[in-house]
């Protein structure tokens, strides 16, 4: 299969890892709708991946097209697992009909991934196309037009979401919306006064790993009983 490579900026991708907890609290809020034959797209170096095989699957196909392919599979590649792992070092078009030669996956997860794609309804009729009758297909994206600042072009990212906008596109799509909603409150303002007051360009390991040490634990608890009527990301859950 011929690669696809896309540069990201990977230093500051590769700080995400720091946020175990974070990770820990979206898996437990599509741990509902996940099945046993999943796609994760944009598997970056693997962090949310290793988690996803925690679930033990019986497949768990890994599409990653940038130059943080080789930290997947050496991340990934010497787990031990039942779970049948495939990786694509391509987009996610390119790898479409390997993955479904053995079958279509039933949950296919785009984790901050979508909003990198300028064309995101056809990639979503895509995902669609691919999956199994009644899959589901669970996203994450930034939230709050408002935020976008020069670190999110930095990123690469075309676009942050109102949830109205995701939902509107998800059933253009032709999906059924099973849950949508934003996510992490308490982090919309320091998210705002960084990257747009003050105009940084960094994210780094440290402060990653300090909010999910410390704002965290405490959010998912206060998110659980209140949903927020806005956040820095949407979570959405969706049926084919």
């Amino acid at each position: 299969m011929s690669e696809a490579v896309v540069t990201y900026p990977g230093k500051d991708l590769e700080a995400m890892s720091f946020a175990v907890k974070y990770h820990r609290w979206l898996l437990d809020e599509f741990r509902p709708y996940i099945g046993k034959d999943l796609v994760e797209v944009g598997a970056g170096t693997g962090s949310f991946s290793k988690m996803l095989l925690d679930l033990s699957p019986d497949r768990l196909s890994l599409v990653e097209p940038s130059e943080m392919f080789a930290a997947l599979r050496q991340s990934i590649d010497p787990l031990k697992a039942n779970t049948t792992i495939e990786f694509f070092h391509t987009i996610f078009e390119k790898a479409v009909d390997e993955i479904t030669h053995s079958g279509r996956p039933d949950t296919i997860i785009y984790v901050n991934v979508l909003e990198h794609i300028e064309d995101d309804v056809r990639e979503l009729e895509m995902i669609r196309e691919t999956l199994s009758d009644g899959g589901k297909c669970l996203i994450f994206v930034p939230a709050m037009p408002a935020l976008f600042s020069d670190f999110d072009r930095d990123l690469g990212h075309f676009r942050r979401y109102t949830k109205p906008e995701l939902e509107a596109k998800m059933a253009s799509a032709g999906f059924k919306i099973l849950r949508s909603r934003y996510f992490d409150l308490a982090g919309a303002a320091p998210w705002y006064l960084k990257y747009r007051v003050l105009k940084s360009r960094k994210l780094s390991g440290g402060a990653v790993s300090m909010y999910d040490n410390i704002v965290v634990p405490v959010m998912r608890r206060f998110e659980s009983v209140i949903q927020p009527v806005f956040g820095k990301n949407i979570l959405l859950a969706a049926e084919k």
